[in-house]
C-alpha cells in the first residue's frame, strides 16, 4: 500500500497547514487501527467505537499536550501554525481550543511522514502511548 512516497523538505514546508494535516489524520487514524488490531481481536463495530475514541480531537489534544514539551523546534512551529491557521470546518464534538490543538498535532504527524521521518513519527506516537498502557 505505501510506497515509501516522500517529498522533500522544500516541498512540504510549501504545503499548507491544512493539508498537513489531511495527511496527518489520515496517518495517525491508521496507526491507531494497527494497535487495536495488535491488542484485540474483536468485531468491526467494537473496534470502529475504540478508534473514534482515540482519534477524536478531544483525545488527540490530550496527546498533543504530552508532546509539546519534546517536539522538536521545527515541529513545535508545525504544530503552531496549524493550531493557529484558519479552518474551513467547525469542532462538531470539541470545543475550539481542541480542534484547534488536534489539527496541529496532525500536521505535525503529516509532515513528518511526508518527510519521510518513520522514525522520529514512531518516537512520538510511542511517547504518547507510554502513560496510556
Amino acid at each position: 500500500m505505501f510506497n515509501n512516497f516522500k517529498l522533500t523538505e522544500t516541498e512540504v514546508k510549501a504545503l499548507s497547514s491544512i493539508s498537513l494535516a489531511f495527511v496527518g489524520d489520515a496517518v495517525y487514524s491508521l496507526h491507531v487501527r494497527q494497535k487495536l488490531l495488535e491488542n484485540k481481536d474483536e468485531k468491526a463495530g467494537a473496534l470502529n467505537k475504540k478508534s473514534a475514541s482515540i482519534v477524536c480531537a478531544t483525545a488527540q489534544s490530550k496527546l498533543a499536550d504530552k508532546w509539546l514539551n519534546v517536539l522538536t523546534e521545527e515541529e513545535l512551529y508545525v504544530f503552531k501554525r496549524a493550531r493557529n491557521a484558519k479552518k474551513g470546518t467547525r469542532a462538531k464534538n470539541a470545543s475550539v481550543a481542541d480542534y484547534n490543538k488536534a489539527t496541529g498535532l496532525e500536521a505535525v504527524i503529516g509532515y513528518l511522514y511526508l518527510l519521510g521521518n518513520v522514525e522520529r513519527l514512531n518516537y512520538l506516537l510511542n511517547y504518547g502511548e507510554k502513560d496510556e498502557n
